[in-house]
């Protein structure tokens, strides 16, 4: 029996969803596939089989499980969604350009964003979000955030914001000089929450991987191809980023982050609230914003 297909998931998260509808030996198969996503699959049916130590029936099973006609026809989707997943600016501009509606980039622009996050939040697994805001509202972790080249922007913004909720929190920078220093005072149970879309950055995956060799929990903010340090990540949440232009857009995941911070502020308020009236006396001492009269 095929398992109901969905046209705007990847191949991971159709995996992912099926697994309850797989025999023990279809799961062996997909978790060795999962584990080494999307290299495992990439090769000839019979090196796949070998790996995870499973029949080739049991890999075409698999695949028509998910609802593609045989192996041919699954390597041929994934190997798009790899182009995807690595385009440069160039090629997403072209992929747009290319069939660009005669309607004005406002409202092609929104539609999009729209249908990203609509997507996104669908996509959203309330428990795990409620298992990150848990995470990062509790007072005996320490939390730090890190994005690449564009996202460093959304870790800046999370602990800007996230200072004012909860003490202890920490942007990592993306110097990589300045990581030891920062993983020498990570403790077990620290959390570090990474920001990391496609083209995916090894320098983020690589404090992703120290992190978690101190200790820390990892929490991923990804896009729906989903970053290579999600093998070393506790918690993700994906997003839909695509936009009509050479750049992804990132609005899905600043809603995620500002909900993410009305969550941690929710579950700390009483806390949070004492924080806040300190706050607000220290900007009225420092005069930091106009007063009008």
């Amino acid at each position: 029996m095929n398992i109901q297909a969905d046209p705007a998931a990847t191949i991971e998260e159709q995996m992912r969803r099926a697994m309850g509808e797989l025999t023990p030996t279809e799961r062996k198969l997909a978790a060795h596939v999962l584990d080494h996503y999307p290299v495992a699959a990439l090769g000839s049916i019979t090196a796949l089989a070998r790996a995870a130590d499973v029949s080739t029936p049991t890999v075409v099973r698999l695949v028509q499980k998910l609802g593609f006609k045989g192996y041919p026809d699954f390597q041929h989707s994934l190997r798009a969604e790899v182009e995807d997943m690595l385009a440069s600016p160039l090629a997403k501009h072209d992929k747009w350009a290319g069939a660009a509606p005669e309607a004005h980039i406002l409202n092609r622009f929104a539609d999009q964003v729209a249908a990203n996050l609509q997507a996104t939040l669908a996509g959203i697994d309330p428990a795990e979000f409620d298992a990150v805001a848990a995470l990062l509202a509790d007072g005996n972790r320490r939390v730090y955030a890190l994005g690449g080249r564009i996202t460093h922007a959304l870790a800046d913004y999370l602990v800007t914001l996230m200072k004012m909720v909860r003490p202890d929190v920490t942007l990592l920078s993306d110097m990589t000089n300045a990581w030891p220093p920062a993983l020498l005072d990570m403790q077990p149970g620290d959390v570090v929450v990474i920001f990391d879309i496609r083209r995916y950055e090894n320098s983020v995956l690589q404090v992703a991987e120290l992190a978690v060799e101190q200790g820390a929990e990892v929490v991923l903010v990804t896009d729906r191809w989903i970053s290579p340090a999600a093998s070393h990540a506790r918690h993700m949440l994906a997003a839909h980023v695509e936009a009509p232009s050479a750049w992804d857009s990132t609005v899905s995941i600043l809603v995620l982050v500002e909900t993410l911070l009305a969550a941690v502020q929710g579950l700390r308020w009483r806390d949070t609230e004492s924080r806040l009236k300190r706050m607000e006396d220290l900007y009225e001492r420092v005069r930091l914003f106009r007063r009008f009269r």
